[in-house]
């Protein structure tokens, strides 16, 4: 049998800072700009699941099952917070796409089954996005 990919997009909302913990004020402003100050993104999240489609459902996964884990998983833990303030994943660096895109991706795949996830792609904006292709699940 062929591997399907599935795509899941959601969208959510959070504010953030660029900032180093380590640095001052002023050395994070002269690095980040005007990212160092408070601001906010509507982001974009496609998260691709690839596998074989399971002869009875036809399905790769159960969408309310995928639901529910980005449900618990992303929407749960990060729309409409502060990602500096109310999340300890970038207590040591900053919320770049880059970081978050890094971030989601491993609570995906410890909460999805092994081999799923496939891909994640974190939309910041209409012109930005990243993308973090599982390696393992490469043919």
């Amino acid at each position: 049998m062929a591997l399907v990919r599935l795509t899941r997009a959601i969208d959510f909302s959070t504010s953030l800072r660029y900032r180093q913990p380590d640095l001052s004020e002023a050395e994070n402003a002269r690095r980040f700009g005007r990212k160092a100050a408070q601001h906010g993104h509507n982001y974009r999240l496609e998260v691709t699941l690839r596998g074989e489609p399971d002869p009875v459902t036809g399905m790769v996964i159960d969408l309310k099952d995928l639901q529910q884990v980005l449900e618990r998983e992303i929407m749960g833990r990060f729309d409409h917070r502060d990602l500096n303030r109310d999340t300890a994943f970038f207590e040591k660096g900053p919320p770049t796409p880059e970081n978050f895109v890094r971030v989601i991706h491993r609570l995906l795949a410890d909460a999805l089954p092994p081999g799923l996830l496939d891909r994640v792609r974190l939309q910041e904006d209409p012109d930005t996005w990243v993308e973090l292709v599982d390696a393992e699940a490469r043919p």
